[in-house]
């Protein structure tokens, strides 16, 4: 068990007034700790009423003390919690005797890292627990359950083993070259290369529906004014999130709004109306849309159903920027709602007063981000585990690759360097660093 020898402690529930409030703390004093404040000796797994005393005896509250002694506990170490009334003077009250008593204030995440340091999780099962809390859908919290069990770790290890049996085999017959075995030639090993690309492939393209379900993807309208960025917002929001008026040039300013299409979050962004201007606020508003524009995941460009503007305002955007253009109005043009795949990208036709043709736009966002229907099986994923998963692809490729021009000695080190991507994920091969980035975006008290 990995310890540095210090308690920790830190009120695990939320600032503010509540029902209920908890105080979690772990390391080797706990036992004394629970013996000071109860008065008694607590017994484990065992909720047990008391009053939490202060040094002179006086009563701060009284609630329930759980003691869970290591190393079956969250940690990995004795645990306590002690859970009190909600009220944060009382709670503080409380954390202030727990720290007299030896402990220390936990830093972010702590509880978490020393559950990890000490292998009762591993890195990927550890980030999932900061995702479900901070999960904003149904579907996220499904998946980052998945992740929390152990599902993507899983799926990472049978990776890797199957990664360190090949290598064994490849590195053995390097080493035994006397025994003239053409292991090169008989197809089994390039067989197995490709086997595991494929499956490293799949794995990517679930953990990327995971990473949508927990991030979401960023959607700026633009536009010319009066193009109907504001009537799309609202359509697609499904409230009056922004003005709508017959007026051009109603929005000045950066607009956001943060919704769901079928469980897939999505932040949608409204923009200032692209066009030349002589007054200072609108240019400072379409300042900012140029802005939003550069740093979108996909941006939606609004025009006239009869698509008079269209490479003007192409134009005007970067060439880099993935584009859709939404052909506004057709209650007015006559045109019937409808996505049209063109070589520069997708078109769709549709009303956002109306509201035909919004189902249209709304597969096109789940389909251009890959967003399946069935998300049962989808588990979190963060962009590092994205990265780490594409680094791995690539690996494997480059083994099939020197497999080829008869080069074991290269094919062995790009495995190698695929289980080195692979096991960045579950922190087998983890730099301080990237541990203390990771565990301290959590919050105190996990």
């Amino acid at each position: 068990m990995v310890s540095n020898g210090d308690t920790i402690a830190a009120i695990a529930t939320p600032p503010g007034n509540g029902g209920v409030g908890v105080i979690r703390i772990s390391g080797p004093v706990v036992l004394e700790i629970a013996r000071q404040i109860g008065q008694k000796t607590p017994k484990p797994r065992y909720a047990q009423l008391c009053r939490f005393r202060d040094a002179d005896g006086s009563a701060i509250d009284s609630g329930l003390m759980l003691y869970f002694p290591g190393p079956a506990s969250f940690t990995g170490e004795d645990v306590l919690e002690l859970q009190g009334h909600g009220g944060s003077v009382v709670l503080d009250m409380l954390l202030r005797r727990v720290l007299s008593l030896g402990a220390r204030l936990a830093n972010p995440g702590e509880f978490s890292q020393r559950a990890f340091l000490n292998n009762k999780i591993d890195l990927a099962q550890a980030e999932a627990i900061a995702d479900l809390i901070t999960s904003g859908t149904e579907q996220a919290v499904r998946s980052a359950q998945q992740s929390m069990q152990g599902v993507f770790s899983e799926q990472i290890n049978e990776l890797i083993d199957e990664l360190i049996e090949l290598r064994v085999y490849i590195e053995a017959a390097i080493d035994f070259v006397d025994e003239e075995i053409d292991f090169l030639g008989d197809g089994m090993i390039a067989s197995k290369i490709e086997q595991l690309h494929a499956r490293i492939q799949k794995i990517h393209a679930t953990a990327q529906q995971g990473r949508l379900l927990h991030d979401g993807i960023t959607v700026v309208l633009a536009g010319k004014p009066n193009a109907g960025k504001s009537s799309l917002l609202n359509a697609l929001a499904g409230h009056e999130a922004a003005i709508v008026t017959d007026i051009a040039g109603t929005t000045r300013d950066v607009l956001r709004e943060r919704i769901q299409i079928d469980g897939m979050p999505l932040h949608i962004i409204d923009t200032a109306g692209l066009h030349d201007s002589d007054n200072i606020v609108e240019q400072e508003g379409i300042r900012r849309a140029h802005r939003e524009i550069e740093k979108a995941d996909k941006v939606l460009l609004l025009m006239d159903s009869m698509g008079a503007d269209s490479a003007e305002l192409l134009d005007k955007l970067p060439a880099d920027i993935n584009v859709t253009r939404i052909f506004n109005k057709i209650d007015l043009s006559g045109h019937s709602a409808q996505m049209i795949e063109r070589e520069h990208g997708a078109e769709i036709y549709l009303s956002a007063k109306t509201g035909v043709g919004l189902d249209l736009l709304k597969q096109h966002l789940k389909n251009s981000v890959g967003f399946g229907e069935t998300t049962d099986n989808v588990f979190i994923a963060r962009r590092r585990h994205l990265q780490a998963l594409s680094l791995a692809q690539q690996s494997v490729a480059n083994a099939g690759n020197q497999l080829s021009h008869q080069a074991p000695e290269l094919v062995a080190e790009d495995l190698r360097q695929a289980q080195a991507s692979l096991s960045e994920i579950t922190g087998e091969f983890s730099s301080d660093d990237l541990l203390g980035e990771i565990f301290g975006s959590f919050c105190i008290g996990k």
